[in-house]
């Protein structure tokens, strides 16, 4: 074996030395010093940003909310149990984002966008993040198009157009989630992309409204983002934003998404619950101060729609539908209580034939309403007040629906007009619902 040369080491070197590449990866790292409930305090993260992604051991992310002079405090995905003081945190650099797309579209997912339907994993390299700048008020067109629900009494009296934001409201156990169902199933066929978002329900509820959606053939066209009462507080909060960013990637590609948050009582909640953890000073009721189509639910107590939570959702949306308890249990359903009900922009985008024959027919109700009140003192009513009463009947006997029935408008623009002209005042009370289908299968 011959000798290596001097020189011949020295080009090997040179080579050595042109050719390395410092394999070095400088990131910002950060110590767990509490840990408790869901919720990390960190130190260490001098240039973390508020609502920056965080990577914790065992693969669980936090998010960045809270940004203190020498800690940050975050709130926990995942597995929060694993996480002790001591462990190291990372920062990823990013915002909080899901993943979007098509590809969603038929499955069921937590708040981070994680497939739970045991169909395997979803297969997307797009993400939204769950926080953005809206539209401008330039950007944005006026409502103008309808989006029918189904469901006779809203259509006619409370109409949504395309980008409202119409607010579900009503006490427990009073058919708010079936109003939203409702109108999920009657967007088939009308090219809505729907997100469902279930926030702190029970599993077996969430379910159920799979199962329905799935029956009905509506989970072509939906996305179920689960959040349920047994998931962790960040989860729940937020689960919103993630459905928001969903239907985000659907409207910036010029097609119509229907968001419902079922409901934001529950968020509203867990957010209270993270801020009072998080230190946060405490506001009213003890929570911190603070365009597409969307149907936020709310749940009351006890009718109070003055509480903290219904007033505030109540001043950013587009109107609200009021149903009640006591409408409900008299078997008046939907329990959509007219007279609290609005709907503020959707008037623009009803179609002609249900404003011109619906235009009466709120008055028509509450005048209804104000002789059946003074009826019950006195029997001795006049001919014309015992017909407006009779009318009134049949009026409200007509507004009523079975559950996950929907109702082209064409059908209700029929009915109700064969009501508010008389042709339903000679049949029977009890006789409504036949009439109504007959009348149908006369025209079909």
């Amino acid at each position: 074996m011959e000798p290596i040369k001097a020189n011949e080491i020295n080009d090997i070197i040179r080579r050595q030395i042109e050719n390395f590449e410092a394999g070095v990866t400088v990131m910002e790292v950060g110590t767990v010093i509490k840990v408790g409930d869901g919720i990390a305090e960190v130190h260490g993260l001098e240039k973390v940003m508020a609502g920056e992604l965080l990577e914790f051991p065992h693969e669980v992310r936090g998010l960045a909310l809270n940004l203190e002079e020498d800690k940050v405090g975050a709130v926990l995905f995942g597995d929060f149990q694993k996480i002790k003081e001591g462990d190291l945190v990372k920062r990823t650099g990013r915002i909080m984002q899901v993943p979007v797309g098509q590809a969603l579209v038929g499955r069921v997912v937590d708040a981070l966008g994680n497939p739970i339907d045991d169909r395997g994993p979803i297969l997307t390299d797009e993400y939204n993040p769950v926080e953005t700048i809206a539209p401008g008020v330039v950007d944005r067109q006026p409502v103008k198009e309808s989006l029918p629900t189904g469901l006779k009494a809203i259509d006619s009296m409370v109409p949504i157009g395309r980008g409202q934001r119409e607010l579900i409201i009503g006490d427990r156990q009073t058919g708010k989630t079936a109003v939203a169902v409702d109108t999920i199933i009657n967007q088939r066929g009308k090219d809505v992309i729907c997100i469902y978002v279930a926030i702190g329900q029970k599993a077996s509820t969430v379910a159920q409204v799979v199962k329905t959606l799935q029956d009905f053939d509506a989970m072509s066209y939906t996305i179920v983002v689960k959040a349920t009462a047994s998931d962790p507080a960040a989860m729940q909060f937020l689960a919103p934003y993630s459905g928001a960013a969903m239907g985000e990637y659907f409207r910036d590609r010029g097609q119509h998404a229907l968001t419902i948050y079922d409901d934001l009582s529950k968020q509203a909640a867990a957010y209270r619950e993270i801020s009072l953890l998080l230190r946060r000073p405490p506001g009213r009721e003890a929570y911190p101060g603070d365009s597409m189509t969307s149907l936020p639910v709310i749940e009351t107590q006890a009718g109070d729609i003055s509480a903290y939570i219904p007033t505030n959702v109540i001043s950013i949306t587009d109107g609200q539908i009021f149903l009640e308890g006591d409408l409900f249990n008299a078997g008046i359903r939907p329990a959509i209580n007219v007279g609290n009900s609005v709907s503020r922009v959707g008037g623009a985008a009803q179609i002609k034939a249900m404003k011109q024959v619906a235009g009466s027919l709120r008055l028509d109700l509450a005048q209804y309403r104000e002789l059946a009140a003074f009826a019950q003192f006195g029997s001795d009513l006049d001919k014309a007040t015992q017909a407006q009463l009779a009318r009134g009947q049949r009026l409200t006997e007509i507004l009523k629906q079975p559950q996950y029935v929907p109702m082209d408008v064409e059908k209700q623009v029929l009915i109700i007009w064969s009501a508010i002209n008389g042709f339903t005042d000679d049949v029977a009370i009890e006789d409504i619902r036949k009439f109504e289908t007959e009348l149908l299968r006369f025209i079909e």
